[in-house]
């Protein structure tokens, strides 16, 4: 296993010099989580997702404590995802129907009169897996039609998933990149509206919807922690929603006494890295097939607002091979006695893995200092999805599979 590690680093020196922006920050800001997590909560699906602590692991890698927020459970679903698409769809029909976004809930998408004003209706998106099935999921659930693209080489098991919700489903050519900009089209050319978790140049509304929609599951954390403050928040980047929703909530949360963040993508899908490596303040595309077993991190285009506030305020970017998320996925798989299993897929166990690595593995100890990870430090992982292709699961966690 430990041949095939590789872990690279860029520190954002000027990330602590900057004052918080108003303009980035304040739609994430703590009222906001709280309306967001309002709406969350009118769903009879709702419970919040286990905050499993691993008191063992912590001891056996020499920190003091490590936090597991465990997004399996979110929604029967199988991923985090969810919670950006419900809510941006929500308040999509919630501006067309003169619904305030703070008096958003399930009930009032569940009654008939509202139904009827939202037939033929269409979303349509691209995903890699989570966040389609998430939308044709609350599309079903708010009443109205999902339509899913996917790009060459995913995962039948994750196309099957989505498609149980009704939505119409279909494989085109290409990477992830060429799925979101297909999807884009065909909004167009239909009158569908997209929703789709990345943001670009005249694209911003929604994707902003989407982020706010991820505050849930930092609140949850924080509440199910009962006043202890993380020293460190690891957090997965794909476009970046996520990392941008944890991102800007610390910072309107705790502002200069923030946790360190630290952003994590596969090596081979490393778009916020590689743009954070040229250094020019602009986002940069990687291009090519991504070719990483973490599906859902598998982004060569950074989301333009996610840019804009991990670049300002991010503290770490991290790269890592796909034996770091393997190593994640058979530790979170296989507990210490006393600590609780989580099913954690590919693109959720990399954070897990990646701690593993950098206190656990003497080459990377200079790296580990770099991140001031001590014998004091209290980590926040978050793993972002379970099982979501079983098969690959299964090999991966028995050792069948590197």
């Amino acid at each position: 296993m430990k041949e095939g590690v590789e872990i690279s680093y860029i520190l954002n020196t000027e990330a602590r010099k900057r004052a918080p922006s108003g303009s980035l920050t304040e739609p994430f800001s703590l009222s906001v989580a709280e309306s967001v997590r309002r709406f969350h909560q009118s769903f009879p699906q709702y419970d919040p997702t286990p905050l499993v602590t691993f008191t063992n692991r912590a001891r056996n890698l020499k920190v003091a404590n490590i936090w597991i927020k465990d997004e399996s459970h979110r929604f029967g679903l199988n991923a985090f995802k969810v919670l950006g698409a419900s809510y941006a769809i929500a308040c999509v029909i919630g501006g067309k129907l003169g619904i305030p976004e703070a008096d958003l809930s399930f009930h009032i998408f569940n009654s008939d009169p509202i139904r009827e004003k939202l037939t033929g209706t269409t979303f349509v998106t691209a995903t890699d897996g989570n966040h389609g099935r998430a939308v044709a999921w609350a599309a079903q659930k708010l009443g109205v039609n999902a339509v899913v693209y996917m790009p060459q080489g995913s995962s039948r098991a994750r196309f099957e998933a989505i498609k149980q919700y009704g939505a119409q489903t279909e494989i085109i050519k290409g990477n992830y990149d060429d799925a979101v900009h297909w999807a884009a089209e065909q909004a167009q050319k239909n009158d569908w509206i997209l929703v789709q978790d990345t943001a670009w140049e005249g694209y911003e509304e929604i994707p902003t919807r989407i982020i706010q929609g991820y505050l849930t599951l930092l609140h949850e954390a924080l509440e199910q922690l009962g006043g202890k403050i993380p020293t460190h928040v690891f957090v997965q980047c794909g476009v970046g929603s996520l990392a941008a929703a944890m991102q800007a909530s610390i910072v309107e949360l705790f502002g200069p006494n923030r946790p360190i963040s630290v952003v994590v993508e596969p090596e081979r899908a490393s778009c916020f890295y590689e743009s954070m490596s040229i250094n020019d303040g602009n986002l940069h595309k990687i291009s090519g097939d991504l070719n990483t077993i973490m599906a859902g991190l598998a982004c060569g285009e950074p989301g333009l607002l996610a840019w804009k506030i991990l670049y300002s305020y991010a503290d770490v970017f991290v790269t890592c091979s796909d034996s770091v998320a393997i190593k994640g996925m058979r530790i979170l798989a296989n507990p210490l006695a006393g600590d609780g299993k989580v099913v954690s897929g590919e693109s959720g166990a990399v954070t897990t893995g990646l701690l593993a690595c950098l206190v656990g593995d003497a080459r990377y100890r200079k790296s580990a200092e770099a991140l001031k990870i001590t014998q004091e430090s209290k980590i926040l992982l978050i793993s972002t999805e379970g099982d979501t292709d079983p098969d690959m699961y299964q090999k991966i966690v028995s050792g069948n599979a590197d």
